[in-house]
C-alpha cells in the first residue's frame, strides 16, 4: 500500500514483479498512443520540413561565415535553455503519470505550479546571467565579439522556455498532446514571420545583426508558444475531476521534481556544455590547422549548419516515440507491469534499429546528391558519407535515452554523459589541431559509438532483455545492402543518369525503400507482429 495516498499502488520501483491487469483505462490509452504517436509524428515532420528549408534560406542569406558565427551563438542559446528548462519536461511527465495512475489529480495541480515556478525563477536567473555577462562571453568564450547583441537579446526567451517545458510535459503525461503540437506550429510560424521581416532590416548592418534577427524570432517564438499552452492548461485542468486523496507537501513534491530533474538537467548541461566548448575549441583547432578563422567557421558551419540537421530530419517518428514512452513505461513501471515494459522496449529498439538501417544507407548512397540537392556543396555531401553510417547509432541513442529515463535511469545518463564529455574535449585539444575536420569527425564517431554502447548495455541490464544482433541488426544491414546496390546500379542506366539530380535521387531511394520493405520480411526479420507499438 502507498503510505503517501493509501492506495494499493506501491511506488517503489522493483522492476522484476507480477503483471497486473490492465483496466479499461488502459485499453483506451492503446488507442490513444497510436493517435499520439500520430500527431506527433506528422508535427515532427512538418517542423523538420521547414526547419530544414528555412535553414537554406538562412545559410543562403548569411553565407557559411555566417552560419558559423549563428552556431557560436546557438550553443551559448542551448547552453542557457538546458540551464533552464532541460529535465523539468521529463520531471513533470513521469510525476504526473505516477499521480494520474494512484488516481490524485490534486496533487497534478501541485506538480505543475510548482515546477513553473522553479522553471520560471531559473530562466530569470539565467536571462539575468546572459544580459550582464554578454561582452565577457562574447569575447572571452567565443571569441568574437559579433555575437554581443545577440547574447543580449536571447535571455529574454528564457523564463518562457522553463514555464513551456512544464507545461509540455503536463500534456505529455495526460496524453493530450495536440495541445504542444499545435504550438509548436505556432512557434514555428512566429519565428519564421519575424525572422524574415527582420533579416532584410537588419543584415545590411552587418552579419552580427543578421544573427540578431534569428535571436529575435526564436525569443518571440517561445513566448507566442507560451502563452498558447497556457491558455490550453487552463481549459484542461476543468477536466481534472477532484479526487480524494491526501495533501501532499510543496517540499515532497519539490524533493520529486529534483530528484528526477537534476540528474537529467546536469547530464544534458553536461551535454550542451561539450557543445559549447566544442563550438569555441573546433573552430580554433580548425583554424590552427588551416591558418584562416574564416575558413574554419565556414567549415564548421557546414556541419553544424548544414549537414546534421539533413541528418536528424528523417527522425521525426521516433522522436515522437521517445516523448511517448517516458509516461508509457513510467506508468508500467509503477504498476509493475513487466511484461508490458519488455514488450514496449523491444518492439521499439527492432523498429527503431530496422528504420535507421534503411535511412543510413539512403544517406551514405545518396550523400553528394543531397548535398548538392540542399545546398549546392560537395563538401557538406562529404560529410554525409562521412557520417550517414552513424545514423542507427545515433537515433538508438535518443530512444534508448527516453526509455532509460522512463525507468528511473537518468542517474546512469548521467554518469555516461561525464564520461564522454572528458573524452570528446581531451580528444578535440589533442587531435583536431592536428588533422583539421578529417579528426573531429573520428571524434564524432568514435564518442557517439562510446555513448550509444553504454546506454545500451544498461536499457539490457535493466530489462533482462537480449540484444538480438542477426534479427535487429544484421539481417536489415543485408536488405539495406543489397536494396542500397541494386538501386544505384539503376541510377547508372543511361536513361536515368541523364536525368536532373533530384528525380535521379528520387528514382534511385524509391527502389531502395521498396526492395528493402520486400526483404525484411523474407528474411525473416520483420513480421506483423513487430510492427505494433505498443503491447
Amino acid at each position: 500500500m502507498c503510505s503517501r495516498c493509501r492506495r494499493t499502488i506501491c511506488r517503489k520501483r522493483s522492476y522484476r514483479r507480477p503483471l497486473l491487469q490492465e483496466s479499461g483505462w488502459d485499453k483506451v490509452k492503446k488507442s490513444s498512443f497510436v493517435k499520439n504517436a500520430a500527431i506527433l509524428t506528422v508535427t515532427s515532420l512538418i517542423l523538420r520540413t521547414v526547419g530544414i528549408f528555412f535553414r537554406i534560406y538562412m545559410a543562403g542569406k548569411l553565407g557559411a561565415e555566417g552560419m558559423g558565427l549563428y552556431q557560436l551563438v546557438f550553443s551559448i542559446y542551448v547552453l542557457a535553455a538546458t540551464f533552464a528548462s532541460a529535465g523539468i519536461c521529463t520531471a513533470v511527465t513521469r510525476l504526473v503519470t505516477d499521480e494520474l495512475a494512484c488516481g490524485c489529480p490534486a496533487t497534478v495541480r501541485r506538480i505543475l505550479r510548482r515546477a513553473m515556478l522553479l522553471s520560471v525563477c531559473i530562466g530569470l536567473a539565467s536571462a539575468a546571467a546572459l544580459a550582464l555577462g554578454a561582452d565577457t562571453i562574447a569575447a572571452v568564450w567565443l571569441k568574437d565579439t559579433r555575437a554581443v547583441p545577440s547574447l543580449r537579446v536571447l535571455g529574454a526567451s528564457l523564463p518562457f522556455m522553463g514555464a513551456t517545458s512544464c507545461l509540455r510535459g503536463y500534456f505529455v503525461a495526460r496524453r493530450r498532446v495536440g495541445v504542444p503540437s499545435r504550438a509548436q506550429l505556432l512557434e514555428q510560424a512566429v519565428r519564421i514571420g519575424v525572422i524574415v521581416a527582420a533579416m532584410d532590416r537588419l543584415l545590411p548592418l552587418g552579419l552580427a545583426y543578421g544573427c540578431l534577427a534569428i535571436l529575435l524570432g526564436d525569443t518571440l517564438a517561445e513566448i507566442a508558444s507560451c502563452l498558447y499552452q497556457t491558455v490550453g492548461y487552463a481549459i484542461d485542468r476543468r477536466r481534472l475531476a477532484a479526487a480524494p486523496c491526501s495533501a501532499t507537501g510543496s517540499r515532497h513534491i519539490l524533493r520529486r521534481l529534483l530528484a528526477i530533474a537534476v540528474p537529467i538537467t546536469a547530464g544534458r548541461y553536461l551535454n550542451t556544455a561539450l557543445r559549447t566548448i566544442e563550438n569555441v575549441l573546433v573552430p580554433a583547432g580548425l583554424a590552427t590547422f588551416c591558418l584562416s578563422r574564416e575558413k574554419a567557421l565556414a567549415s564548421f558551419g557546414a556541419l553544424k549548419g548544414m549537414a546534421m540537421p539533413l541528418l536528424f530530419f528523417p527522425a521525426s517518428f521516433l522522436t515522437a516515440l521517445s516523448t511517448l514512452l517516458i509516461p508509457e513505461i513510467s506508468e508500467a513501471s509503477v504498476l509493475h507491469q513487466t511484461r508490458r515494459v519488455e514488450r514496449a522496449v523491444n518492439h521499439t529498439l527492432h523498429l527503431t534499429l530496422t528504420a535507421s538501417i534503411l535511412l543510413g544507407g539512403l544517406f551514405t548512397l545518396f550523400a553528394y546528391p543531397l548535398g548538392d540537392l540542399f545546398y549546392h556543396s560537395a563538401e557538406v555531401g562529404f560529410l554525409l558519407r562521412v557520417l550517414a553510417p552513424l545514423m542507427p547509432v545515433m537515433y538508438v541513442e535518443s530512444v534508448v535515452d527516453g526509455i532509460l529515463k522512463g525507468l528511473n535511469q537518468q542517474a546512469s545518463s548521467l554518469k555516461y554523459s561525464v564520461a564522454d564529455s572528458v573524452l570528446r574535449i581531451a580528444l578535440i585539444l589533442w587531435i583536431v589541431p592536428h588533422r583539421g575536420m578529417e579528426g573531429f569527425l573520428f571524434i564524432m564517431v568514435l564518442s557517439n559509438l562510446f555513448t550509444a554502447g553504454l546506454n545500451l548495455h544498461r536499457l539490457l541490464t535493466v530489462t533482462g532483455l537480449p540484444m538480438k544482433w542477426g534479427q535487429w541488426v544484421v539481417k536489415p544491414a543485408l536488405a539495406v545492402g543489397t536494396a542500397g546496390g541494386l538501386s544505384w546500379w539503376v541510377t547508372q542506366w543511361p536513361a536515368v543518369s541523364r536525368l536532373p539530380t533530384l528525380p535521379v535521387t528520387l528514382i534511385g531511394g524509391g527502389i531502395a525503400v521498396v526492395l528493402y520493405a520486400a526483404l525484411l520480411p523474407l528474411l525473416g526479420c520483420l513480421r506483423r507482429d513487430d510492427l505494433r507499438l505498443r503491447a
